[in-house]
C-alpha cells in the first residue's frame, strides 16, 4: 500500500524517538512491499522559533490530507516564558481541535520481563492489560472563560469546565466497542459526587451501556481510581474518562510498566468522507525531556509502539502491527534496553534499540 504520513518530531527528544520509528517503519515497508511517504513539518517549540507560532494553519491543513500523523514530543524551559496562547503545546491542542481528534487511546500492558523494572509488587503486575480511553477536545482545557484577573485583595483565575451530552456519548460508546474485542468490561471514572459535569457524565454512561448488553460496566470516583491502578491495576479493561482525570491517571498508570517511555498513545478522529479509517495522531505519551536529548538516552520503544497502533488503526494493517509489537517486546526480553530500563551496566543508545528492533522485523 502507499500511505502519506507527515512527521512532527517536535522538540527535545523528539527529533531521535521519530528517527528510529522511522527506521522501524522503513523495515516494515521492505519486508512487505509497502510505501510510506513522509512529510515532516513543525510544531511547539520548533515551530515558534522559525514561525512565530507553534503550529501554522497551512501545516494543519497538510496534517488534514495525510493518512496518519506521528508527533514525537513537544515543549521545554526554553519557552516557559512565552505567553499562554504561544506556548509549544498549543500546537498540539490546535492540530487536535482542528482535526476533531477527539479520543486518545493509551494501551497500558505489563512484559514479565520488566516485573523488577516497577515499583510495584511482580504479583500485582500480572495479567494488567488496560486500554484507557480518554476524550480529548472538551473539559477542563477548553473550556471558556480561562483567564486570570487582579482584585483588590490580589490574583484570581477561573477555567471552565463544560461537557456536552454528544461529546461524551460519542467517546463512551467508542470504549464499549473496544472492549467488545477484549474482556468486555468497561470503568468509568468520574467525579459524580462532586461536579455537575460528572453528573451528566454519568447518566450518559448509563444511557450508552444499554445499547452494550453484552459489556459489563461500573462507575469509578477518580480519586479511588488513582488508588485501584496501583492496587488492583490487573482488576480492569477498557477505562474512560473525560479530558483532565484521563490525562492524569494514564501518567499514574505508566509506571506500571516501568518506565513511561515504553507508552504509546494514539489521538482519533471520526472517519473521514471515502475513507474506511480513522486520522489519527500517533505519539508516545512521554515529554521532551530536555535534560538528555541529543545525548542517545531517550527510549523510543513509545514512538515505535505509538507507530505500530498507526498502523493498525489508521492503516488497517494489523499483521506489520503485531510484528512490530513483538519486535520491541523480544528486543526488551533480549535484554536491549536504553538507561530508564537497563539495569546496571552498558544501556543501549537510542539508536542501538531502534536498530534492534528494527532487525527484529526483518527476521519475521
Amino acid at each position: 500500500m502507499h500511505a502519506k504520513i507527515v512527521r512532527l518530531a517536535g522538540d527535545g527528544v523528539g527529533p531521535e524517538v521519530m528517527a528510529e520509528a522511522t527506521r522501524v517503519l522503513d523495515a516494515v515497508a521492505a519486508l512487505w512491499g509497502h510505501e510510506f511517504e513522509f512529510e515532516d513539518l513543525l510544531i511547539g517549540g520548533t515551530a515558534l522559533d522559525a514561525w512565530g507560532v507553534p503550529m501554522r494553519d497551512e501545516d494543519v491543513e497538510v496534517c488534514a490530507r495525510a493518512d496518519a500523523l506521528m508527533l514525537g514530543a513537544v515543549g521545554g524551559p526554553k519557552w516557559d516564558g512565552v505567553e499562554q496562547m504561544l506556548r509549544p503545546e498549543r500546537g498540539l491542542l490546535k492540530l487536535r481541535k482542528s482535526l476533531r481528534l477527539y479520543a486518545n487511546l493509551r494501551p497500558v500492558t505489563v512484559l514479565p520481563a520488566l516485573y523488577d523494572a516497577s515499583p510495584l509488587k511482580p504479583k500485582l503486575l500480572e495479567g494488567v492489560d488496560v486500554m484507557v480511553v480518554r476524550e480529548l477536545t472538551g473539559g477542563l482545557y477548553f473550556g471558556r472563560p480561562s483567564r486570570q484577573w487582579k482584585e483588590y485583595r490580589g490574583r484570581a483565575a477561573v477555567d471552565t469546565l463544560i461537557y456536552r451530552e454528544h461529546e461524551i456519548r460519542r467517546i463512551v460508546r467508542l470504549a464499549f466497542e473496544i472492549a467488545r474485542g477484549r474482556r468486555k468490561f468497561v470503568t468509568s471514572v468520574d467525579k459524580a459526587n462532586v461536579l455537575q459535569s460528572s453528573r451528566l457524565w454519568r447518566s450518559v454512561v448509563d444511557s450508552v451501556a444499554a445499547e452494550f448488553p453484552d459489556v459489563n460496566y461500573q462507575h469509578a470516583l477518580v480519586d479511588s481510581m488513582a488508588m485501584h491502578l496501583v492496587t488492583k491495576p490487573a482488576a480492569f479493561d477498557v477505562v474512560v474518562t473525560e479530558n483532565m482525570f484521563g490525562d492524569i491517571l494514564t501518567d499514574e498508570a505508566s509506571v506500571l510498566a516501568g518506565s513511561i517511555g515504553l507508552l504509546p498513545s494514539a489521538s482519533l478522529g471520526p472517519v473521514r468522507r471515502g475513507r474506511s479509517l480513522p486520522l489519527g495522531l500517533y505519539e508516545p505519551i512521554h515529554g521532551s525531556a530536555p535534560d538528555i536529548a541529543g545525548q542517545g538516552k531517550a527510549n523510543p520503544a513509545g514512538t515505535i509502539l505509538s507507530a505500530a497502533m498507526m498502523l493498525r488503526l489508521s492503516l488497517g494493517l494489523d499483521e506489520e502491527a503485531a510484528a512490530v509489537e513483538k519486535a520491541v517486546h523480544d528486543t526488551i526480553a533480549q535484554g536491549c534496553r536504553t538507561a530508564d530500563l537497563a539495569p546496571a551496566g552498558a544501556p543501549a543508545t537510542t539508536q542501538e534499540m531502534g536498530e534492534a528492533i528494527a532487525a527484529g522485523i526483518a527476521r519475521s
